[in-house]
């Protein structure tokens, strides 16, 4: 799946080792082998109550046992005097924990190598002597996604599928999750290989045709020819459209709340999270800080923001945080506006509203169980084409119309997301079928034009490289090694 030269420049033959598990006491923490040596080395370290050496164990078995460390002159001598078969049980003073070891043979496994999971009890000490005992017994300390990437390396999953583990792992709601899994089952990838071969087919015929240029072929004619580019440029324009729905599941929207001082905005962003995470006052200027959590909206994964208000700073303290506020407002997807219905419209409103001018904003009208003196009118210019909605905070009222709108404006009657199909999620893959489109759509023109079917056969090689990216075909180590690197050691 990968080829020969990229899998070669990384060392397979090493026997990799890593907790699997989050940092943190718990019930069970994992550790994990994966190489040609993780049965010999389990050898090593664990005695089971049968005292059976876990190399022999059966496929796909869980045996009870304990992580001693004999030290490294009883493993020489133990073949001498037959100390395996003396031990009726571990002492205490050798006995690192109890534990489950799992033996899983290769190549029906993860990696597609031999993996041996220990389950120990979830200390950060036990933990940490068990994976040193692994390291001092011929195992290498895996890198991050290391695991993954041999996965990928030894041809069990493509790359599209390696990066979809990190997207399962990242998902924060369950429709991301639901896209993540299609990926990792090859959605995705079964809809680039259909492109592949189709192009692959188109260039075979190219070259046929100007290899025997004086002889008579069975080659595509120039018609076939553009009605099957044409083909791919549409499979490609589906897939691009579809990264409009599919980059906001993956990593979610950022949606700014902001206003001026005591609008509203912390009794907000509490409202959102039903939960009390922002202290609330009647002080102005009780918020300094950005404040980030996530919301889940019917499945969209929402970022939301409280900022600081934006104000004349008075000190150091207030102005580090009005600078944190405005460059939040430049980064967000989406702006909150809070506006205060018990107030009248103040030069402080009129200025955030020149400093977000041309922003995707809904406006929100707070407070509406005070009396009103709010006036709209003064700022109906800017209040053109966008959607105002009216609540009050602090009882939660007219908050769900407030997600519904959000909703409709990230969605916006054109972005469509759904599980059921190939969905582009990845920033990476859509600048792929970007560039592979424009290759396309100049092999169609060239085609038409009769400029040589060497300049089209140029192009159609172009998209195919830039569409196998995605799968790994064709990956230079340096993009390998950036994918791989944000994941987790263990994974």
């Amino acid at each position: 799946m990968v080829v020969k030269a990229i899998k070669d420049i990384y060392n397979l033959k090493d026997t990799i080792v890593a907790i699997s598990t989050a940092p943190g006491e718990s019930a069970i923490g994992i550790v994990r082998l994966s190489g040609p040596k993780a049965l010999s080395i389990a050898n090593k370290i664990f005695i089971s109550k049968e005292k059976k050496k876990p190399s022999r164990f059966r496929n796909r078995s869980i045996h009870y046992g304990w992580i001693v460390d004999r030290g490294q002159k009883t493993e020489i001598r133990k073949q001498k005097t037959k100390a395996m078969s003396q031990i009726k049980n571990p002492t205490p003073d050798r006995t690192i924990d109890e534990a489950l070891l799992t033996v899983m043979r290769a190549p029906a496994t993860y990696t597609r190598e031999d993996i041996v999971e220990i389950n120990c009890h979830g200390g950060v000490l036990v933990l940490k002597k068990t994976l040193e005992l692994t390291l001092s017994r011929g195992a290498r300390l895996a890198q991050p996604g290391e695991f993954t990437k041999r996965a990928f390396l030894n041809g069990r999953i493509d790359l599209a599928q390696a990066e979809a583990v990190l997207d399962v792992i990242r998902a924060k709601t369950e429709m991301g999750l639901g896209t993540a899994l299609g990926q990792l089952k090859g959605k995705l990838s079964k809809r680039i290989t259909k492109i592949r071969n189709i192009l692959i087919e188109v260039l075979a015929n190219l070259e046929v045709s100007f290899d025997f240029s004086q002889e008579e072929t069975e080659g595509l004619n120039s018609r076939q020819i553009i009605k099957s580019l044409k083909m791919v440029r549409r499979n490609l324009e589906e897939l691009i459209k579809s990264a409009e729905g599919g980059c906001i599941l993956r990593e979610g929207v950022v949606t700014v709340i902001c206003g001026k001082p005591n609008v509203g905005k912390s009794s907000l962003m509490n409202a959102f999270l039903k939960e009390d995470k922002v202290i609330v006052t009647p002080i102005a200027g009780t918020t300094r800080d950005i404040i980030e959590d996530i919301i889940n909206i019917e499945g969209i994964p929402i970022r939301i923001v409280d900022t600081a208000g934006i104000i004349e700073p008075r000190d150091l303290v207030e102005r580090e945080g009005v600078a944190r506020s405005k460059k939040c407002l430049n980064e967000a997807d989406l702006i909150l506006f809070l506006l205060d219905n018990s107030r009248p419209l103040s030069t402080e409103d009129l200025q955030i509203i020149n400093s977000i001018k041309g922003k995707s904003i809904i406006v929100v009208v707070n407070k509406i169980d005070l009396k009103t003196k709010l006036n709209l009118k003064r700022i109906e210019d800017f209040l053109k084409g966008k959607r105002i909605v009216k609540i009050c905070a602090t009882r939660e009222k007219g908050i769900p119309s407030l997600e519904d709108n959000i909703k409709k404006h990230i969605l916006g009657g054109k972005v469509k997301i759904g599980v059921e199909s190939a969905v582009v999620t990845n920033l990476r893959h859509k600048k792929a079928l970007e560039e592979s489109l424009k290759f396309i759509e100049a092999s169609i023109k060239n085609l038409k034009e009769e400029r040589g079917e060497e300049l089209v056969a140029e192009d159609v090689k172009e998209a195919l490289g830039s569409i196998s990216c995605i799968v790994g075909e064709i990956t230079p180590e340096e993009i390998l090694d950036k994918i791989f690197e944000e994941f987790c050691i263990g994974k």
